[in-house]
């Protein structure tokens, strides 16, 4: 599908935010409707990888929308470098942002998505690294169906905004769509025990998630300057998962959901 591309500056308490839009192009179509994507960005914001990947999801049938996560900090239309420099000026970012704005963030882009004209209204949610947190927290929102988080930095260890104080773990709780959870078996970032952490996390909330493992580094998705991590072939797969969950919580109408969750471990074993 040919996609078209844009961007918005959108207010927040912190001033605009530029938001990098990416959609389906059919004129001959003019009143089509998509469902939204959010994907937030790396400590790097809106680079050639995430542009890449964003084009991906558009071209499948999405209106998808990426905001810089620190536009309070940056000029507009501002991606950061990906050496040594950018990547201390990125974490330090991480850091100094109030742990609200992020919030607010997502809230103000939910809330483009919702009042176009041309999206449905359903809702899904991914990122990369500290978006892949970000999507996480997205997820608290309801109006979020479904949502896919590769890596999650620093969701384990609840370091994430000012002060390095988040409560992203706590408010699992809230999450009510689906979840898909995607690590590197070799990240150090995210190691097992906060993998595991994250995992029993989601399943003690009755979250409906899945979980993947794959044997991989750190930001394996990034196809370049990825300091000899990018996979192409495990990258794949992994996006073939995104789109299975999309399109069966975003683009399908199952209409509403009926009954409780059924726990595995009381359904009988059948060989």
């Amino acid at each position: 599908m040919i996609i078209k591309e844009s961007f918005v500056d959108l207010q927040t308490s912190q001033g605009l935010m530029r938001t990098f839009i990416f959609q389906p192009n059919l004129p001959t179509f003019p009143e089509a409707k998509f469902p939204g994507v959010v994907v937030f960005a790396e400590i790097y914001q809106c680079t050639g990888p995430i542009e890449r990947f964003c084009r991906q999801i558009a071209s499948q049938g999405y209106i998808v929308a990426t905001p810089e996560s620190f536009h309070e900090f940056e000029p507009l239309g501002s991606p950061i470098p990906y050496d040594v420099p950018g990547t201390d000026k990125g974490n330090a970012y991480k850091i100094q942002k109030k742990l609200g704005a992020y919030d607010e963030d997502a809230t103000v882009v939910i809330d483009h998505l919702m009042s176009r004209a041309d999206c449905t209204g359903k809702i899904g949610a991914t990122g990369i690294c500290l978006g892949g947190h970000l999507a996480y927290r997205a997820a608290f929102d309801p109006r979020v169906l479904a949502t896919v988080c590769y890596f999650g930095t620093d969701i384990h260890s609840e370091t994430l905004g000012e002060g390095k104080k988040s409560d992203s773990l706590v408010r699992t709780k809230e999450i009510e769509g689906e979840m898909v959870m995607i690590f590197g078996k070799q990240d150090n970032h995210v190691p097992r025990w906060g993998r595991d952490l994250i995992r029993k996390t989601l399943e003690d909330n009755n979250v409906t998630t899945t979980f993947m493992e794959v044997q991989a580094e750190h930001a394996f998705v990034r196809d370049e300057l990825s300091k000899g991590r990018y996979d192409a072939a495990i990258s794949k797969v992994c996006f073939e998962l995104l789109l299975e969950v999309f399109h069966r919580r975003l683009q399908l109408d199952l209409g509403p959901s009926k009954g409780k969750k059924v726990d595995p471990a009381s359904m009988p074993l059948v060989c």
